[in-house]
């Protein structure tokens, strides 16, 4: 009798769908996409040239950074870099194209910071300041087993900061500390944006046990290395100016008002290189 003979397995054409497993994050694309560089380490990869990897699912396995690749792939597809405007991620970026080896990426990826670079040497930076008094209870102990309520005036204060330059926000909340619980910690961790940086903070209070100010969660501002604790706006204003006028800023005569900017209510700066 005679056996059925089955067709032997074709190849997938360029337009299949392949799924990569790229550092645990998948991502679906065609074979002409990436080989779309034949000289790239992608392009010799998916081509035959190269050895490639399986994940226990059958996935193409490369064992890079997965969150950036998607930046990669999207260059395959349109050969343009598209970032978006708060990319922090540009040393990685860099790095993982020059793995693949897209020479075109690694091009596209040069002319971007030359352009980044250029924009952050002309900055403005903007500062609103608020100031409110407030009444704090706490408890003092006068023996033992003998306490008493007891209240006080607090000075808080809060600084709504603004700048064009990221790099500069990254250099001011090097130098500005929280002392919390005793300690004192980087304000760095509070930028969320690299944009924009929000401090609240009180003065010294009259007759506050240290205990109290950890258990009402008041932080108080510390600037270093000068290690000077910040008690007004006019010594906060005063650190500031020193950091930014190093860093290249001046005042911008023109704005604000200057009732304001002797008040401490705002303060802008800019920088032109």
């Amino acid at each position: 009798m005679a056996m059925d003979r089955f067709p032997a397995p074709q190849p997938p054409a360029m337009s299949d769908p392949v799924t990569l497993n790229v550092g645990g994050k998948l991502y679906t694309t065609s074979l002409a996409t990436l080989t779309s560089f034949p000289d790239s380490m992608l392009g010799a990869m998916f081509s035959g040239k190269m050895p490639t990897k399986r994940d226990s699912q059958g996935n193409c396995f490369i064992d890079r950074d997965g969150k950036v690749f998607r930046y990669i792939l999207n260059f395959l597809r349109t050969s343009h870099l598209d970032l978006p405007e708060d990319f922090q991620e540009m040393g990685l970026l860099r790095r993982e194209a020059d793995f693949y080896q897209v020479q075109p990426l690694i091009e596209a990826l040069q002319e971007k910071e030359v352009e980044l670079s250029k924009a952050e040497k002309n900055a403005m930076l903007n500062i609103t300041l608020n100031q409110r008094v407030q009444t704090v209870h706490f408890t003092v102990r006068e023996a033992p087993q003998i306490y008493s309520l007891s209240s006080s005036s607090m000075e808080v204060f809060n600084a709504n900061i603004f700048s064009t330059s990221c790099l500069f926000l990254k250099l001011l909340g090097s130098k500005l500390f929280y002392c919390s619980n005793g300690n004192l910690s980087s304000i760095t961790s509070q930028l969320q944006d690299p944009n924009h940086l929000t401090l609240d903070w009180v003065a010294n209070v009259e007759g506050l046990p240290e205990e109290e100010y950890t258990k009402q969660n008041l932080k108080r501002l510390w600037v270093v290395p000068a290690n000077k604790q910040i008690n007004s706006f006019q010594v906060f204003v005063e650190e500031v100016l020193k950091i930014a006028l190093s860093d290249g800023f001046c005042i911008d005569s023109s704005h604000p008002h200057a009732l304001d900017f002797m008040n401490n209510k705002i303060i802008r700066l800019i920088r032109y290189r």
